[in-house]
């Protein structure tokens, strides 16, 4: 494991985190009093927040197994979140032993779940690096110690983009450095909260995240393509998460209604 001891990381339990309030909508039990409060608050403004979150999930595991049998045998995956099975490493590695996985977070739980993203198949590796996102130049490095950035790796960045800001954090130029250093057959794989599909639900949510103290920012069908310029969109192109390559399971939960969220996958040439 890269990064800080577990044991020497303290827990901020007065303010909600993003990846704590995901947990609860997820049904887990690593998250406190402060992140059930506003996972709540924002599920009573927008009911779609359980199902966005399950299908968001569900869209990881069919992206990350098309890049499997893409041939992609590298896979780095930032915003890990805490740990919810299967996770990323499971499917990739149940799709190709011999996978080589990488997760980045900033979150202290996270970092505290650690050893259970750690659990490899002989074959292949995984490891975990507490860093944030915003940080390209540490993350990037420390994914080398495991990961050949001469060869195809699989970037997944999947519901993180709206914590982050067009000019705050110059989202668009931070996704492209972590592009630019990815070799030709990688792939980019994003989803993203929008306010296309549920205006008022949407700009309530984010309204309560940002009275919290965490920035969100819903885009656009343009804004949230625009994350994918100079690659090649894989089929069915940027579309709603249900509908992206769906599972039979995935047609079954549309019926439950929409879900605000874009997803796409785009490979580099």
């Amino acid at each position: 494991m890269t990064g800080s001891d577990a044991t020497a990381v303290q827990i901020d339990t007065s303010r909600p985190h993003p990846a704590r309030v995901y947990d609860w909508w997820l049904g887990g039990k690593d998250n406190y009093p402060v992140d059930e409060e506003l996972a709540r608050r924002i599920l009573a403004s927008d009911g779609t927040a359980v199902r966005g979150a399950r299908a968001n999930r569900r869209f990881m595991h069919r992206a990350v197994r098309t890049a499997a049998e893409a041939g992609i045998r590298q896979f780095l995956d930032i915003g890990t979140g805490i740990p919810t099975e299967p996770n990323l490493h499971q499917v990739a590695q149940t799709a190709a032993p011999e996978a080589r996985v990488v997760y980045a977070d900033n979150d202290p739980i996270v970092l505290r779940h650690a050893q259970a993203l750690l659990q490899s198949t002989p074959e292949g590796s995984t490891d975990y690096i507490h860093a944030d996102v915003r940080d390209p130049g540490t993350i990037l490095r420390l994914a080398g110690e495991s990961l050949d950035f001469d060869r195809p790796v699989a970037l997944s960045m999947v519901a993180l983009t709206h914590y982050l800001g067009d000019e705050e954090d110059d989202v668009y130029g931070l996704v492209k450095r972590y592009v630019d250093v990815l070799a030709p057959g990688s792939h980019l794989i994003l989803s993203q909260v929008t306010q296309d599909l549920s205006p008022d639900g949407v700009a309530k949510a984010a309204e309560l995240f940002r009275r919290s103290g965490t920035p969100f920012y819903p885009r656009t069908l343009p804004e949230f393509s625009r994350f994918f310029d100079g690659l090649e969109l894989l089929g069915p192109g940027v579309i709603p998460v249900y509908g992206w390559r769906p599972d039979p399971e995935d047609v079954t939960a549309q019926a439950e209604g929409l879900v605000p969220v874009y997803a796409g996958v785009a490979r580099k040439d």
